[in-house]
C-alpha cells in the first residue's frame, strides 16, 4: 500500500505579551486593594465585605497563576513538549475554576452561619470600602476584558474579578439596606446571591477547560460531519476515517485523519484540497493527514467497504511531508 503522511500547520498568533502585561496590571491593582478591604471587613464586621476580601485574595493568586501561565506559554516547543506550552494556560484556567468553586462553598457556609447567628454590621464602613472596591474592580475588569476573549486563561482571571465586582456591588446594597432599615440578614443573603452567580460562571469555565485537557473535540465541530463532508465535496476522496479532533487552546483546534483516495488522483493535489477544505469549512489550520489507496483495509470494525488487505509492498517514495506556516 502507498501511504502519505502530511502535516499542515498554519498558526495564527494573538499577542501574548499584551495578555501578560494586562494580567500584571490587574494583579498589582487587586493585590494592593485587597489589604484595604480586609481591614475594612474586620472593622465593619461585614461578611459581604470579608467574603469580597477573601475573593480578592484568591483573585491575586489566580491572577499570579494566570500571569505565570501566559509567560510560560511563550516558551518554544522542545523535544519533550513538541506542541510547546500553550496548554499551560488551559491548565491555569482549570485550576482557577476549581478555586472559584471552593470559594463559593466557603461563602455559602459562612452565610448560613450568619443567618443562624446574625452579627451587627457597621454600614458606613462597609459602604465606603465597598465603593472603593467597586471602582478598582471596574478598572481591573476593563483591563482584562479588552484582552484576548478566546483565551481561557484571561477568561478565568476575568471571572475572578467579575465575582469581586459583583461582591462589591452587593456590599454597597447591603450597607444601604442596613442603614435604612437595620435589617442585618441582607448582608449574608446578598453574599449567597453573589456566590450563586460566581458558581454558574466557574462551572462553565471548569467544564470547558477540563474538556480541552481531556482532548475533547473543539466546540462546534462534528467529527461525523467531517467524515461525510470531505468525500462529498472532494471528488478525489473516496472515504475518510480514523478522525480525531482536539485543541491545544480554544484558538488552536487540531485534527488527524485517514483519507482513502480515488485511484489515479494526484496525491499532492488531494492533500492541498483536504487541507483547504478543513481550513475554510471547519476553521482547522493544523491537520495531520494520512493518504491511502482506496483498496487499503484499515482493519478497524467500523471500516466501510473493506475486503482483505492486499499484500502489496509499501512504496517508500510515497511518503511526503507538507509544512506550511502562516503567522498572523
Amino acid at each position: 500500500m502507498a501511504h502519505d503522511h502530511a502535516h499542515g500547520h498554519h498558526h495564527g498568533h494573538h499577542q501574548p505579551g499584551g495578555s501578560e502585561s494586562r494580567l500584571l496590571w490587574a494583579l498589582a491593582l487587586t493585590g494592593c486593594f485587597m489589604v484595604a478591604e480586609v481591614v475594612g471587613g474586620v472593622l465593619s464586621g461585614s461578611l459581604a465585605l470579608l467574603a469580597d476580601a477573601a475573593h480578592m485574595l484568591t483573585d491575586s493568586a489566580a491572577l499570579a497563576l494566570a500571569w505565570f501561565a501566559a509567560r510560560l506559554s511563550k516558551r518554544p516547543s522542545d523535544r519533550r513538549r513538541t506542541f510547546g506550552y500553550h496548554r499551560v494556560q488551559t491548565l491555569a484556567a482549570f485550576v482557577n475554576g476549581l478555586a472559584l468553586i471552593g470559594l463559593v462553598i466557603w461563602i455559602g457556609v459562612e452565610a448560613i452561619g450568619r443567618l443562624v447567628n446574625p452579627i451587627e454590621v457597621q454600614a458606613d464602613t462597609l459602604m465606603g470600602v465597598a465603593a472603593l472596591g467597586l471602582a478598582v474592580n471596574l478598572v481591573v475588569f476593563a483591563i482584562l476584558h479588552l484582552g484576548d476573549r478566546d483565551n481561557l486563561n484571561i477568561r478565568g482571571a476575568s471571572l475572578h474579578v467579575l465575582g469581586d465586582l459583583l461582591g462589591s456591588a452587593a456590599a454597597i446594597i447591603a450597607g444601604g439596606v442596613i442603614m435604612a432599615t437595620g435589617w442585618m440578614p441582607i448582608d449574608p443573603l446578598l453574599s449567597l446571591l453573589v456566590a450563586l452567580l460566581i458558581l454558574r460562571s466557574a462551572s462553565a469555565l471548569t467544564r470547558e477547560s477540563a474538556h480541552i485537557l481531556l482532548e475533547g473535540a473543539p466546540d462546534g465541530l462534528d467529527v461525523h460531519q467531517v467524515e461525510q463532508d470531505i468525500p462529498r465535496q472532494l471528488a478525489c476522496v473516496f472515504e475518510v476515517h480514523h478522525v480525531h479532533a482536539w485543541s491545544l487552546t480554544p484558538a488552536r483546534p487540531m485534527i488527524s485523519l485517514h483519507a482513502s483516495l480515488v485511484e489515479g488522483v494526484d496525491r499532492q493535489e488531494a492533500l492541498v484540497a483536504i487541507e483547504t477544505l478543513l481550513d475554510e469549512r471547519f476553521g482547522i489550520r493544523h491537520a495531520t493527514i494520512q493518504l491511502e489507496a482506496r483498496d487499503h483495509c484499515v482493519g478497524s470494525p467500523d471500516t466501510r467497504g473493506c475486503g482483505e488487505a492486499k499484500a502489496t509492498e509499501p512504496d517508500a517514495s510515497a511518503h511526503s511531508h507538507s509544512h506550511s506556516h502562516s503567522h498572523g
